[in-house]
Order: C-alpha cells, then structure tokens, then sequence
C-alpha cells in the first residue's frame, strides 16, 4: 500500500496549471514497488517492474533479407556482369555449414543463415539465371546488401525494455523473440471507486425525480481497469460529512489509491473536502483547467486521495490528467508524453489567457482533403453525448486566447489518453 507524507502534495494558493500539477504528480508519488512474474500473454497493459536484459543477440545470427543469392563481395566485377556458379542452397532453419567453392553463389531463403565467408545478398529479382546453371549479378551492388547481422536489431545484454514501460503486444512480441515466458511487472493498484451525492442512485435501482442515475463512478472505474487497475465499487456515499469520513477512512487500509467524482467544491453541500480533512489531511487543489478545475488531493494514513468533479465532461478529463499520471506513477512508470496532431479549427473559439482548455471535437475530411476538426455544437461539462459523440479533444493552451476557422490546433484522439 502507498505510504505518502501528509504535506506530499502541498502547494501554494494560487490556480495550479496541468503542467504543475503533473511535475507535481511525477515529483512527489513514490511507486508502491510490489511486482509480480506473469506468463507473457498476461502482460499485455501491465507495468515492467525490472529492466529486461536481453539474454541473446536479435537477430541471434547473421541472416540473408530476401529471397536470392549469396555470394563473396570480393568476387564481383565492380563495372560488369558477374557470372557465378551455384554450389549449395540454404533454406530457413537449415544448416548452414556448407564448403562452397571460392567462386559460387549459395541459392538463400529469407532469414536463412549466412554461410561462413559470405556477406552481400543479391535479390533474385535482379539476378538472371542463365545457361549451364550460371548466375548473372548486375554491377554495382554495395557490399552487406540484404544482411541482417547477428544483433542489429538488439544487442546480447543490452536493456530491451526498460523498467517502467508500459507493454504493449509490440513488447510482448519483443519479449517471445528473446525467449522469454515469462515478465516481472508491477502488481496492479488496488483502487476505491466511490460517488458522493444524494442525487444519485444506481443503475438498476429505482429512479425517480430528483434523483438520477450514477454515470462518473462506471466511467471512471472503467478508466482505471483499462490502465490495469484492480477496482473496488464501493459505490454511492451520501452527503454527510462524518458518514463520509468513516468510509474513507476505511477504504484507506487495503487499497493503494481511493477515486471519488462529486463533493469537491467549496458550496455548503459539498462535504468531501471537510470529511478528508476530518480522517487524514487534505491539498486542495484549483486546477486551471476548463472543464475540470475543482480537484481535491490528499492523503489518509498514506493513501493518496483524489477526489474529482462530478460533471462527466470535467471528471472524464481530470482522470486523464491527474488520476492518470498518479496511477501509472505508483505503479513505477511515467506516462509518455502525448503529442497533439495538427488539425485545421473549423470553429471559432474565445478562452481566457492562462486557463487550459479542451474543445471536445470531431474530425471530418474537408474539400480541398485536410483534416478538420468540428467543436461540439453545444456547451457544458455535463453533456455526456459530448463524449460519446466526438473523436476526442482539441488541445487549446494558456497563451491561446482566440481560435478562428482555419487555424492550426491540436488534436488528441481519445484512443490515446487511457
């Protein structure tokens, strides 16, 4: 289980920007250090705990590119034909220990190994086979053509994947070709999902006005296990302050993180706030992010606490960026930075200087061919459909103050915040 100080995430009173918060985040959250060994076709999403040492050499043997012919580079006429005999042939897997003569080309197979002495591959495209058995070369092939040599790819005892990376099947594949079946990575992080209001109510449950039914706490639960989280519902907490705290309290002894949406702003209905500070101690932090900006973070007998904003638009968002970064930074990995793509605004937009904001958006193919994005056509941190209905977010920084049709943004597909 984390064990954070109680001061870990103290900051001052002005508004926080993304970019501090996130130093914040990658500065102060020590990783939990527990791992586990997983077969590995379970490591697909998980965390590497330890660096993985490449225990031979990728390729492990030098090896011809393409289907063609081997031959001695020495042998070639540098501004002519070259007109060779063909002693041996060597298919994939076959052994490669033949005694060519000095003056032959060896018939080679893709990925089959180089006979010792050989070191050019010409393609069998290029190469006219003629009468008598007699191969014809063209000039002007550069010497280590078409050859793989033994560790291009990866060096025996050079770090294949470092610790912290988070697999993916490209990782996985990495690892089978080292031989390896196994992986140390991170033991997923045990988190608390709760929801605060007594407007809510369950899917399922009996639903009647004023209540709604509850939608953050699957969003964000759903979030959680696509970053390989295991997730406990603990489902809705009322409005009362030490009903709250007690549940908190709770939670803190046998998870690593506890996630709530709603409660976290300063109006007399909102409790979460008194009730962290009641059972453990409370930064309470104003984020200038648009949607998002309330964010409460704490800590409880060193348990990292975060409570998010209970409109979907702003929990979805704050979960990406602070949620996010704190889940992968227990787990020992820093999340890779995401670039926004460049895309032409086909809207116009005002925002005030130094508050991020996200533009949820569409993309479509205009006229003349370049890709554009369309803002949602309406307004509000509420509006699920804004999220269901859009391909991700436009990116609009602290110094952008005024967007027109036209214009140059950036673009975040939501494939790439989870």
């Amino acid at each position: 289980m984390a064990q954070l100080s109680d001061d870990c995430f103290a900051f001052g009173g002005r508004m926080m920007s993304v970019d501090e918060a996130l130093a914040l985040i990658a500065s102060r959250i020590t990783p939990i250090g527990a791992s586990e060994s997983v077969p590995i076709m379970q490591a697909d999403g998980r965390i590497l705990a330890r660096d993985l040492v490449a225990p031979i050499a990728l390729p492990p043997f030098t090896n011809s590119a393409v289907d063609g012919y081997a031959v001695r580079h020495a042998q070639l006429h540098a501004h002519d034909v070259t007109r060779l005999g063909v002693s041996g042939r060597i298919e994939a897997g076959a052994d490669a220990a033949i005694a060519p003569s000095d003056a032959t080309a060896i018939r080679i197979f893709t990925g089959a190994q180089m006979p010792e002495g050989y070191d050019t591959v010409f393609m069998q495209e290029d190469v006219v086979v003629g009468a008598e058995g007699l191969v014809e070369l063209p000039s002007g092939l550069k010497i280590g053509a078409n050859v793989r040599p033994a560790g291009e790819d990866i060096e025996k005892g050079s770090i294949a994947i470092p610790a912290g990376a988070r697999l993916a099947p490209q990782h996985v594949a990495l690892a089978a070709a080292l031989g390896k079946t196994a992986l140390d990575v991170a033991k997923r992080l045990r988190v608390a999902v709760f929801s605060t209001g007594n407007e809510l109510v369950s899917p399922g449950e009996e639903q009647k006005p004023p209540r709604i039914y509850d939608s953050n706490r699957f969003m964000l639960m759903a979030m959680l296990q696509r970053l390989g989280c295991d997730v406990a519902d603990l489902g809705i907490l009322r409005d009362e302050r030490a009903s709250l705290a007690a549940a908190l309290r709770s939670a803190a002894c046998d998870h690593d993180l506890i996630v709530t949406s709603g409660g976290v702003s300063t109006g007399e209905a909102d409790h979460v706030k008194g009730a962290l500070e009641d059972c453990g101690s409370l930064t309470f932090w104003r984020i200038a992010i648009k949607p998002g900006r309330p964010v409460a973070m704490g800590v409880i007998d060193g348990t990292p606490f975060i409570g998010l904003p209970g409109n979907p638009a702003a929990s979805f968002i704050t979960q990406v960026y602070v949620v996010r970064p704190a889940v992968l930074a227990l787990m020992g990995s820093a999340p890779a930075p995401v670039t926004p793509l460049p895309v032409r605004a086909a809207f116009n937009y005002k925002k005030k200087e130094g508050r991020r904001e996200y533009a949820r958006a569409t993309l479509r193919r205009a006229g003349d061919g370049v890709i554009e994005a369309v803002r949602f056509p309406r307004e509000g941190a509420g509006l699920l459909s804004s999220l269901v209905e859009t391909d991700g977010l436009v990116e609009l920084r602290e110094d952008i103050t005024r967007i027109e049709p036209g214009a140059s943004v950036g673009f975040l597909p939501y494939a790439c915040l989870f």
